[in-house]
């Protein structure tokens, strides 16, 4: 396994009284992480890697690597996006290049199962403790599986509109709104039916993230308009919007504060390659939804996360093979 080393920035001290954010550590880690998860202990951070056979398991107080797991086919890679479901002492990574999920046990990440989700290109897991359902997006056959926990059946497929990526349980399980990247829509569905109940479209939009705010609103990321949108749940239309850094990803909300992760300029040769600068981790005041901080990050700052507690804020640097912590204590309300 890749030996994973801790950088403590302490002799680059970042200004904190310019952000309110200050650098903890930079780790490294295996190829393209994807995504960053808090674990429920609070004391590791689970990394799913796009180019490597698993994912990592982060120890947060030591800066290490704790291990590397391997699900069934790992060879095959295309880990993209993980989540936690504390209930059930779950956690699930998707892997694109079979079409299938993965649970494991916590605390120690043994195996459980595998779950084909009957869907191409598995992206983004939500879930509903209500229905006890879980939703995978399907990226490339254009559609949203809705499985049933206990028995990994799929019991329904939802068809969206082209790309499904981000998507997020609302109304007690009742309804799911789904995010379509090269659709420019917003769509949300009933789960009991599959009925689409209501659809906004933006022209040219690649619509990626969605992060609920309060009962009635929520954030959503257009990586081609490089926008954040507060989005009504009821009805999806877009009730304000906010200019961002180039190629917004990942939403991440601490209280009236949402950070975004920005990849930054596509490499013009080729977007999957090196941007030509750094990204950077942007700051959204949500009560005026003007950008109240900007955080440094990496090449292609992608996964985002934040413990718990809310004062820690973790990001992967997809290019670079890092994760980044900050600490945020100091950030937004108390």
């Amino acid at each position: 396994m890749r030996k994973i080393t801790a950088i403590i920035c302490a002799a680059i001290a970042f200004a904190a009284d310019a952000t309110g954010a200050e650098r903890i550590a930079t780790i490294e880690c295996g190829k393209q992480p994807k995504q960053v998860l808090f674990a429920p202990d609070g004391k590791r951070i689970v990394v799913p890697l796009l180019d490597d056979n698993g994912f990592d398991i982060i120890r947060i107080e030591k800066s290490v690597a704790e291990k590397r797991v391997s699900p069934p086919r790992a060879g095959r890679k295309g880990f993209a996006e993980g989540l936690f479901i504390p209930e059930k002492d779950a956690f699930f990574v998707s892997q694109m290049t079979t079409g299938e999920i993965h649970e494991f046990a916590l605390p120690d990440f043994g195996y459980r199962r595998t779950i084909k989700t009957g869907g191409t290109w598995p992206k983004v897991i939500s879930w509903s403790a209500e229905k006890s359902l879980l939703a995978v997006s399907n990226w490339v056959s254009n559609d949203v599986s809705l499985i049933d926990y206990e028995s990994g059946r799929v019991v329904r497929k939802i068809r969206t509109s082209s790309a499904p990526r981000g998507i997020a349980f609302t109304e007690n399980g009742g309804a799911l709104v789904v995010l379509c990247f090269d659709g420019g829509k917003i769509q949300k569905f009933s789960t009991e039916d599959g009925t689409k109940t209501a659809e906004v479209s933006v022209e040219k939009a690649a619509m990626r993230h969605i992060v609920l705010g309060t009962d009635s609103n929520a954030f959503v990321t257009d990586m081609f308009h490089a926008s954040v949108y507060e989005i009504d749940l009821k009805t999806l239309a877009i009730k304000r919007k906010t200019k961002v850094a180039k190629n917004p990803n990942t939403l991440a909300r601490k209280g009236n504060i949402l950070f975004v992760s920005c990849r930054g300029r596509n490499n013009p040769a080729d977007y999957t390659k090196r941007s030509p600068e750094n990204g950077k981790i942007v700051a959204i005041d949500t009560k005026t939804m003007e950008i109240a901080a900007e955080i440094p990050g990496g090449n292609q700052p992608t996964g985002l996360d934040i413990s718990a507690d809310g004062k820690t804020l973790c990001f992967s640097n997809f290019q670079d093979a890092t994760i980044e912590l900050w600490d945020i204590a100091d950030m937004g309300e108390k």
